[in-house]
């Protein structure tokens, strides 16, 4: 049996900044040796006309939704079964059995097994739901399906599932659930020792999301010798200790969700940790531990007005953050932000990702503070004004933040350049393939 795995882009062109989609390591080292997989990567590749393949396998992204179901539907008209999986089928799942054969509902390691068991017999169902609830001891990841293919030179490992934290515009809850679960330290550990990348990105949500297990896992990476990125609630700045180790361990950029300087948008969001934290106060620990920060705002609660992402640029300038995003407020499928932004009719789309109307960047919602012109406007200048030459230049010349080190300044470089390069390819963007 063949069976091609396929990862749509947003717009059906390539992405510069494509990393390794690590789901699809996962499905390969889930798959019987029996079962000849493909694996075919828009973000880096053309993709073929028809995939010569007994089925097809779609991993979907809420922003990638209306290209895969272009896809779906011409395979399908083919005769090519296509089976779809990932967080906006599982968050839309009748939506998405619109246009595919079969949906996976929630996570691989109990549904891809049986869905493959059942395609060989001829009795494939419509619909797989996950119930895995089980610890993620023995998950191992197949990187050799990435072969031949040109990714930003990161080496993607997952350590842990789920957040302590369930922000309102966040659908990490409702995928996997309010129980964290990690996998086993040696594990982990002895996938990294085996990976030819020196740069990791750990792609947990929140590294800390278990204190014990992280610290673990720090004490052990530090006689790798490995530098990687990683996501962290800031919490973690109030403990000196843990950020030496955080460094030692070999910790140089993390990526850190400020969201707002603004209590009442953080309360709207549901955030206490932020809440309660001292701004000024994390960014000074985490560069006096030489880690670079990469922060992320969000625009467009009731407490925002159109002054607010000028507010946040200057904010990430000011701090010389390595690398920022200021996002329009985005409700996405499966959070409470959508089901209330729905039911009180505030959303311009009602779907945004599959209307042909709506483009990368623009307002989702009517937001009470400003326009959603305002909105739309104003994050794109908060972007541009932080990623411009005379701006990437004045937040690299302060050591203290940016270029404690050679490398560091190297690695701010890199993510500077790639970052502004596709924030203007990106922006204005359409949603699926034209025409």
């Amino acid at each position: 049996m063949r069976i091609a795995l396929v990862r749509p882009s947003m717009s059906g062109v390539r992405a510069g900044d494509a990393m390794q989609p690590l789901v699809f390591a996962l499905l390969a080292a889930l798959t019987p040796s029996g079962v000849a997989l493909t694996f075919h990567d828009e973000l880096v590749e053309p993709l073929p006309e028809v995939p010569d393949a007994d089925a097809v396998a779609l991993t979907v992204e809420t922003f990638a939704a209306r290209r895969a179901y272009q896809l779906a539907d011409r395979w399908r008209a083919r005769g090519v079964p296509v089976i779809m999986g990932g967080f906006h089928p599982s968050m839309c799942p009748d939506e998405a059995a619109e246009h595919a054969d079969a949906v996976v509902v929630g996570e691989a390691e109990d549904t891809w097994p049986r869905l493959l068991a059942d395609l060989a017999a001829g009795r494939l169902a419509s619909r797989y739901d996950s119930t895995c609830a089980d610890g993620l001891g023995g998950v191992r990841f197949d990187t050799s399906v990435f072969a031949g293919k040109r990714y930003a030179p990161l080496g993607l490992v997952q350590f842990g599932r789920g957040c302590r934290f369930a922000c309102d515009f966040c659908s990490i809850h409702a995928f996997f659930g309010a129980r964290i679960r990690t996998r086993p330290v040696a594990e982990v550990v002895a996938e990294i020792a085996r990976r030819p990348e020196r740069m990791l990105f750990f792609v947990d949500d929140n590294l800390y999301a278990d204190p014990a297990a992280a610290r673990e896992l720090l004490e052990e990476l530090v006689p790798l010798r490995r530098r990687f990125a990683c996501q962290l609630s800031m919490d973690v700045a109030g403990d000196p200790a843990l950020l030496r180790l955080l460094h030692r361990a070999g910790c140089r950029v993390v990526v850190v969700g400020f969201e707002s300087t603004s209590p009442a948008t953080l309360r709207a969001i549901g955030k206490g940790a932020n809440l309660h934290a001292d701004y000024e106060r994390v960014i000074r620990a985490f560069h006096a531990a030489r880690i670079m920060i990469y922060g992320t705002f969000v625009v467009g609660y009731d407490a925002d007005s159109a002054r607010t992402p000028a507010d946040a640029a200057d904010f990430a300038i000011r701090h010389r953050f390595a690398v920022a995003n200021f996002n329009p407020l985005m409700p996405m499928p499966g959070t409470r932000l959508y089901d209330r932004l729905k039911g009180q009719g505030r959303l311009i789309h009602d779907r945004w990702w599959i209307d042909p109307a709506y483009r990368y960047g623009d307002a989702m919602l009517v937001p009470t503070g400003m326009t959603p012109a305002e909105l739309t406007d104003g994050c794109r200048a908060a972007r541009f004004a932080f990623n411009t030459p005379a701006c990437i230049a004045r937040r690299l010349a302060h050591p203290a933040a940016n270029a404690h080190s050679p490398a560091n300044a190297a690695l701010f470089l890199a993510a500077n350049l790639v970052s502004r390069r596709e924030i203007r390819a990106k922006q204005g963007r359409r949603l699926g393939a034209s025409g």
